[in-house]
């Protein structure tokens, strides 16, 4: 009865031996039978060797997984999710510097460059409205007090807008801010001029420098600016003159262009006894060179001009006699 019974046992083992056997057999059957017929589907895509092999290696692991129980397929993709990615290699530069050579800076390139990005980031500006806190912001740039625009700054603010600060387009700036001295705006000043023109950044003023050339073309206004510029000038507000040499520049501003005596009236200064100008003086100089005549016919000795301008009148006639004598000389 026992030797039965370990026979049947027996036998029992042998069937579950030979079902297993059977059952891995045909499992890896499966798997190359796929894989071959994937390395052929692919082969006829692909001509690399290497991507062949992936995707083979894919396959096989799809299959795999498939037929893995569910805890261990679980644990197996955690532990690929953690396979760190090959580094690539980085491409070496275009142009490679050399490291024994330093890189030369250019400061004018370098101040060009960003004078044009300013130029282009300000650029939208023109199409805004006038903003009082941009301008205020603006003369900051150029404060050197907290409320005083003064000479290092001027010089800052004439390089930005692209004007020499001896041109007369300045002068009709600080006419606009109705500034009180030479060099030197004050904030309420600034905001007065730069309000009525509606500028609050650099490239609006200098969309309106022509504009404002043009008003020395208005007969009125040109008359109204000489005179602002007399005040303006004078160094010592205290004084009811102005010094020559301070005059002598101011009427080169305001008339060289415009009087075809003036290098005649300013050797005239030069040789004067004249130290200084008075207001009536002054506006006396804008009306004579108006009204009289270049040849000095309609000028009356009994009229109301200034001794000064009388004298330059007897002065001009003498040199023009004594030029008149040396061209008799020499044609004789």
């Amino acid at each position: 009865m026992y030797i039965e019974y370990l026979s049947l046992t027996s036998a029992i083992l042998l069937i579950f031996y030979l079902l297993d056997r059977w059952n891995k057999e045909q499992y890896n059957d499966r798997t190359n039978n796929s894989a071959d017929q994937s390395k052929f589907q692919y082969c006829s895509n692909s001509s690399d060797p290497d991507d062949i092999e992936g995707s083979l290696s894919e396959e096989k692991s799809e299959l795999r997984n498939r037929d893995m129980p569910r805890a261990k397929r679980k644990a197996a993709n955690t532990a690929n999710n953690h396979v760190q990615p090959e580094m690539q290699p980085t491409a070496p530069e275009d142009n490679p510097r050399h490291p024994s050579k330093r890189v030369r800076h250019n400061p004018s390139s370098a101040r060009s460059t960003r004078n044009s990005h300013k130029q282009e980031d300000s650029r939208p500006l023109l199409n805004q409205a006038f903003s009082q806190r941009r301008c205020i912001a603006w003369f900051k740039e150029y404060a050197e007090e907290a409320e005083l625009l003064g000479p290092d700054g001027m010089v800052r603010f004439c390089e930005d807008i692209a004007v020499d600060p001896e041109n007369i387009v300045m002068l009709v700036i600080a006419y606009k801010m109705n500034a009180r001295r030479m060099g030197y705006f004050t904030q309420a000043e600034w905001l007065k001029g730069m309000m009525e023109l509606q500028c609050d950044s650099v490239p609006k003023l200098q969309s309106k420098l022509e504009y404002l050339k043009s008003l020395l073309n208005d007969h009125n206004l040109f008359k109204a600016i000489y005179r602002y510029a007399y005040d303006f000038a004078r160094q010592d507000k205290d004084q009811r003159s102005m010094e020559m040499e301070t005059a002598q520049l101011m009427l080169q501003l305001l008339l060289s262009k415009q009087w075809p005596l003036f290098t005649h009236f300013a050797n005239f200064l030069s040789q004067s006894k004249y130290k200084v100008i008075n207001k009536d003086q002054w506006c006396n100089i804008l009306e004579f060179s108006r009204t009289i005549s270049n040849d000095l016919s309609n000028y009356d000795l009994d009229g109301a001009w200034p001794v000064m301008l009388d004298e330059f009148v007897e002065w001009l006639k003498a040199q023009r006699q004594l030029e008149n004598n040396q061209m008799e000389t020499v044609n004789s």
